[in-house]
């Protein structure tokens, strides 16, 4: 029975692991531009071209840091070519005023299966 409990706790804790080494980094320069526009547009409150743009993103993949509901905002990027809002989004935190933490700003090209915190 104990080791059976160890084996779940193990699993839970390296699949936790796991979820945060997918957090890179990226710098502001080594974004695509339509990252950097979107980034601009966060950065002045809007307005933002697409209504999700703003909205809670709920961090069900338990990728970035664990924070209270609400925390984290995402924001459409742009992606040339497609008919609609496409995989890549930036989602930032967000502390007192709905204004952006730094720090906490992070890209996503793959539709939230991996995170690079965005260096400014």
């Amino acid at each position: 029975m104990l080791r059976a409990l160890a084996a779940v706790l193990l699993i839970a804790f390296a699949g936790g692991a796991a979820a945060f080494a997918k957090v890179g980094e990226v710098r502001v320069a080594e974004l695509p531009p339509e990252a950097r526009q979107t980034l601009a547009l966060i950065r002045k409150g809007g307005p933002f071209p697409y209504p999700k743009d703003g909205t809670v993103f709920g961090n069900r993949e338990r990728i970035l840091p664990q924070k209270p509901r609400g925390h984290y905002r995402e924001y459409t990027v742009k992606t040339p070519g497609s008919r609609d809002r496409g995989a890549r989004r930036i989602v930032a935190g967000h502390g007192e005023n709905a204004v952006p933490v730094a720090g906490e700003i992070y890209y996503t090209d793959d539709h939230y299966r991996s995170f690079r915190r965005i260096l400014e």
